[in-house]
């Protein structure tokens, strides 16, 4: 898909390497990772822990010999509301990019936009300079304490707001315009712009092309291959719906 679609940026979660781990063509990625944590030693948990970290970096190394721009990996799920942890969890990241020869202007470390994780955002931005995408952002809230705490990117999360409404209210479809995760974006977009907060908008978990088609003029959008291949049969020029001009009025 990278080869083919031929994105400036890419991200990676956990559900992605899974499945991707699970391809003879990337046993080998698997077996390096494995090795270096019985490498490190320690318990079965650290061991785990370690080799995760590898399998994580070694795959983000691969995508970034694809790509001329970054690549986001995600901090471990289970520290969202661990503050210390995941600070020195994406420190350690970092590190083993370093090792392979990537410098952390090319990385950008997700956490999740709990209070805890923004707080950690912070401190990774101002004290060791590495760059933030926070994910699992549902909210307006959200997103104005992770512009006020100075991080480099946030996710807004589209489709997964659309689904939170069909599941628990009356009405079941709905026009993009109307769509409930692409009006919390483009909220948060002409607040951005409108009061001069540098962070980049990135929506990202889209259901459909018709929320990608409402977004077009966001700062990036993160979207799946399979969307890629739908926008890719369609042959119309889409005019922007959001702009900084827009925002700012």
């Amino acid at each position: 898909a990278i080869d083919e679609y031929k994105p400036l940026d890419a991200t990676t979660n956990p559900s992605l390497i899974l499945a991707a781990a699970q391809m003879p063509a990337y046993q080998e990625l698997v077996d390096d990772a494995v090795a270096y944590g019985k490498k490190l030693g320690g318990s079965e948990e650290e061991q785990i822990k370690n080799a995760s970290d590898k399998l994580f970096v070694l795959f983000g190394a691969e995508i970034l010999k694809r790509i001329p721009g970054r690549v986001s990996t995600e901090v471990d799920a289970r520290l969202s509301f661990d503050k210390e942890g995941m600070i020195q969890r994406a420190r350690r990241l970092i590190d083993l990019y370093k090792e392979a020869g990537i410098g952390k202007d090319r990385i950008l470390i997700k956490l999740s936009s709990t209070w805890e994780g923004i707080q950690a955002g912070k401190v990774l931005e101002a004290e060791y300079g590495i760059h933030c995408n926070m994910t699992l952002l549902f909210s307006f809230a959200q997103a104005v304490a992770c512009a006020e705490a100075g991080v480099t990117l946030i996710s807004p999360f589209v489709g997964r707001i659309l689904d939170w409404h069909i599941a628990n209210g009356d009405k079941k479809t709905y026009e993009p315009s109307e769509d409930p995760g692409v009006k919390s974006v483009t909220k948060i977009y002409n607040y951005y712009k409108k009061f001069g907060y540098k962070t980049i908008v990135m929506g990202a978990s889209f259901r459909n092309t018709g929320e990608i088609k409402a977004l077009t003029g966001c700062d990036y959008l993160t979207i799946s291959p399979k969307l890629l291949a739908e926008l890719s049969k369609e042959y119309v020029k889409l005019a922007p719906t959001l702009s900084v001009k827009e925002g700012k009025s």
